[in-house]
């Protein structure tokens, strides 16, 4: 195996949450394809749907689409996405960009591992967890 990447699947606005994630960590959105675009017969209702979307920034990497008309998408709490900052002032931008329209489940504080952390769950309901090392 080579890695793991994350997928996160929307009800109908992955593009939407694209475009926040571009705001609040600075990467970049690598294509979109939407339903009405791929050869596979969909609905027209879904043509605007996200099939499959990427998104990255530095070592921040994951993928995105949209859930089929029929299917809902019941976001948990059994998963985080775990970030690894190299500098304060970054952690910070992310935290206070996060928790804006978000939720915190745990405030950016100094920790007894030696790091900065917070955990937020966004406006997307993904919990993101936040970390930047503050010792060597």
């Amino acid at each position: 195996m080579k890695h793991v990447t994350p997928y996160l699947t929307f009800n109908g606005n992955a593009k939407e949450a694209l475009e926040y994630y571009k705001e609040v960590f600075g990467g970049e959105i690598l294509g979109i394809q939407t339903f009405g675009e791929a050869d596979f017969p969909t609905p027209p209702e879904a043509d605007d749907r996200v099939m499959h979307a990427q998104f990255k920034k530095d070592g921040l990497f994951f993928m995105v689409s949209d859930a089929f008309l029929d299917q809902e998408v019941e976001m948990g709490n059994s998963i985080s996405l775990a970030i690894e900052f190299e500098s304060v002032e970054e952690i910070e931008k992310v935290y206070a960009s996060l928790k804006e329209k978000g939720q915190v489940i745990m405030e950016l504080q100094d920790t007894f591992w030696g790091a900065k952390f917070a955990k937020v769950k966004d406006c997307f309901n993904i919990i993101w967890d936040l970390n930047c090392p503050t010792q060597s």
